[in-house]
């Protein structure tokens, strides 16, 4: 995993970077580096924490350019690994978060016909085939470029030439567009850029983003353009702070008491909204990955103890994998950021099967909520520790909920223990 960013406007790229490439450590914190463009191309990396990078970088000025923080996979952790990644004539530099698995036959392919390597990544061939894609529109060659790579990815380029241009494509790899006056943003994660914008569009698979100052164009892998409203984040600037607490972690571990609230409220769990939903089935079945795979177990006890529905939990790069029965159970895919890929693969195959499917989800406008058929949010605002705290409470909330909800639904409870059980709820933790 790592975090990539991206910006175009009247600011200097630099502030606005390194800013968004510190709330993205998280994500990766092994090597970093940037690549601006004012007169000509110039790139900066190298291996170490951000603040390492800040203090030793020099002083390079432009208004566009990209960045990255790495958690290395392909090549140790060394200068000569971290991205940007550039062309032979260095006038392409790219960021990179996913795994282009054909990356070894690609590479050979390249080697062949004459470029020269610097780096023991995978990353490294996309920008080599962008140079030789390349003829004058950096948009197609991307579009060239991707459809040759298989595995995922979220990249942002640009080329020296073509001033404020970043373009951006998504397979698998989270990236979101940031809407600013006068400047506009690429991004891993919101938290990167909301310091300058609440205002986002989440790329799904198979798409390519042409970012300027003025302007932010997106289409598919073929060329057809697609029309994706921006939508408001509810996140603050102030959550992605650690708001004097000594860590994040702990930050998120008081926060719980108002998330449970916030998640309770979100469910509408009063007698005035009704206590039911579209939901009956016969049986239900659990998939997700990590944390919210564990939390999937506490569900299952809590639908077969209030609802009486049989309920089993899979991991969903398993359940992706199985035979189809005859079973018609309603799939319930947890995700904290939508995002994950597996369990995003997993809902995929329930619908082909023609199964009811339901996402407990965390990120509003991700991924997760448009493949499901309905959600349920739990609210608990950013999360930047890696250990799941504030998520996770939040997620068994949801599925207490829903499990009430069903219990009315089915007459397995009356109102009297919903109301109860919803009571006891509000007093945690």
């Amino acid at each position: 995993m790592c975090g990539i960013i991206g910006y175009t406007g009247d600011r200097q790229a630099r502030e606005v970077i390194m800013a968004g490439l510190k709330r993205l450590e998280y994500r990766g914190y092994d090597s970093a580096g940037v690549g601006i463009v004012d007169r000509d191309l110039d790139i900066f990396k190298d291996k170490g924490e951000i603040d390492h990078i800040e203090e030793t970088m020099p002083d390079i000025r432009g208004n566009f350019g990209v960045g990255h923080t790495r958690w290395a996979t392909h090549g140790p952790p060394m200068k000569i690994n971290a991205h940007p990644m550039t062309d032979c004539h260095g006038k392409f530099a790219l960021v990179h978060n996913g795994i282009i698995e054909n990356y070894i036959t690609l590479k050979e392919g390249l080697v062949e016909r004459g470029h020269k390597f610097t780096s023991e990544t995978d990353t490294e061939v996309a920008v080599h085939l962008l140079e030789e894609n390349y003829e004058g529109n950096l948009e197609d060659a991307v579009r060239r470029t991707v459809a040759q790579l298989e595995g995922s990815y979220a990249i942002a380029v640009l080329h020296s030439d073509e001033r404020g241009k970043i373009v951006g494509a998504r397979m698998i790899s989270p990236l979101v567009v940031g809407l600013g006056r006068n400047e506009n943003f690429l991004a891993s994660d919101v938290p990167a850029i909301l310091e300058y914008t609440d205002r986002m569009i989440y790329l799904l698979d198979g798409e390519i983003v042409t970012v300027t100052k003025d302007d932010v164009r997106i289409q598919n892998i073929e060329g057809n353009p697609v029309e994706r409203s921006w939508e408001r984040v509810d996140m603050t600037l102030e959550g992605a702070e650690k708001g004097g607490y000594e860590h994040f972690m702990l930050k998120e571990i008081f926060e719980q008491p108002k998330v449970i609230q916030d998640t309770l409220i979100g469910t509408s769990m009063s007698t005035e909204n009704g206590y039911t939903t579209s939901f009956s089935p016969d049986t239900i079945k659990i998939i997700a990955c990590g944390t919210s795979y564990h939390a999937g177990y506490v569900g299952k006890h809590m639908f077969e103890e209030i609802a009486k529905t049989p309920t089993t939990v899979e991991l969903a790069s398993e359940y992706r994998f199985s035979s189809s029965t005859a079973s018609r159970p309603l799939i319930i895919g947890i995700t904290q950021s939508g995002e994950t890929s597996d369990t995003l693969a997993a809902i995929r195959t329930a619908k082909r099967r023609g199964l009811d499917t339901l996402g407990i989800v965390n990120i509003v406008g991700s991924t997760m909520t448009r493949e499901v058929d309905e959600v349920f949010f739990t609210r608990a605002g950013l999360e930047v520790g890696v250990a799941a705290t504030k998520t996770y409470i939040t997620q068994l909330i949801a599925l207490a909920s829903l499990a009430i909800k069903m219990g009315m639904s089915k007459n397995t409870i009356g109102i009297d223990q919903a109301r109860q059980l919803t009571n006891q709820m509000r007093t945690l933790p």
